[in-house]
């Protein structure tokens, strides 16, 4: 983690516009960022959002690329989507809760004139969190896909099983069979992982968690491993419709035979922190965690 010191000149804004009121916080925030003497440009659907004289830069990926700073208006959901898309630039995203959690986020709505001033005047943090990508084994998709939080394999609607051969490094680790696996990132941790029964991962763990959803078993235990490692899932169950997501956002289905090889990306997704936020006072706060009483 490191303070945020690059003098910034220009700004982007991506928002999402199935969040309540987006179009008028996206206005005020605009309002904001050029009360500030700052350029603010936008992507494409922003743009049309907002209806407001921004500078046009297409992707999401093009304005970070342009940009000295990605402000994120919505919830999980848009923080994962704008990580992913401005992973190869490296620009810090400041992110505006409009949903219901917002654990990825910097702020509230409400706090964003101020956080921006400390962002101004290098007094936030930026938290290199690390991706993880995928590639499939099939010949017609050798595209590498990234992830902040998981790759999810599993069934689609049928309720029957399917048995996944997962390995290690190229060493047979174990078969699940269940409803499918859970591959998250330290950032993942917190997300479908955490609601499948697996451990809290601080951030900056450099280890994968491998999270069975629903095992036909007696014992249901995450499988921490390292970072550094590359994990091999092969479908070995025929006619059940088993599909792999990424962040629960991009999906595909996925073949009998195929295999994901899932390992760390050298992209990582810079989150912008206020200097008073933690990742555990976030847990404590958002998802009212506790140990035991004091």
């Amino acid at each position: 983690m490191k303070r945020l010191t690059d003098q910034i000149k220009r700004v982007g804004v991506v928002a999402n516009p199935e969040k309540a009121d987006a179009a008028g916080t996206l206005r005020e925030v605009v309002s904001v960022l050029r009360g500030r003497g700052l350029t603010v440009g936008a992507d494409a659907a922003t743009q049309r959002l907002g209806e407001l004289d921004l500078e046009p830069r297409g992707s999401i990926t093009a304005l970070a690329a342009s940009t000295d700073l990605i402000v994120a208006l919505g919830g999980d959901g848009t923080m994962l989507r704008v990580a992913r898309n401005a992973a190869t630039t490296g620009t810090p995203i400041l992110g505006i809760n409009l949903g219901t959690l917002g654990f990825l986020t910097t702020c509230t709505a409400q706090e964003f004139g101020s956080t921006l001033d400390l962002a101004l005047s290098g007094q936030c943090l930026v938290e290199a969190r690390s991706l993880i990508q995928a590639q499939r084994s099939a010949a017609v998709s050798r595209r590498t896909e990234l992830a902040l939080n998981d790759f999810v394999i599993s069934r689609g609607p049928t309720p029957r099983l399917i048995e996944l051969a997962v390995s290690v490094d190229g060493e047979e680790l174990t078969r699940y069979r269940g409803d499918g696996l859970i591959i998250s990132s330290p950032t993942g941790s917190t997300a479908y992982s955490l609601a499948a029964g697996g451990a809290v991962v601080s951030p900056q763990a450099e280890v994968f968690a491998l999270t069975p959803i629903c095992p036909h078993t007696l014992s249901n235990r995450s499988v921490i491993i390292s970072l550094r490692s590359f994990v091999e899932v092969r479908l070995l169950t025929e006619e059940v419709s088993t599909f792999v997501s990424a962040d629960g956002q991009e999906g595909s289905g996925l073949a009998v035979g195929e295999v994901l090889t899932v390992r760390r990306s050298r992209h990582a997704a810079c989150l912008l922190r206020r200097p008073d936020a933690s990742f555990f006072h976030t847990l404590r706060q958002k998802m009212n965690w506790s140990g035991s009483p004091v």
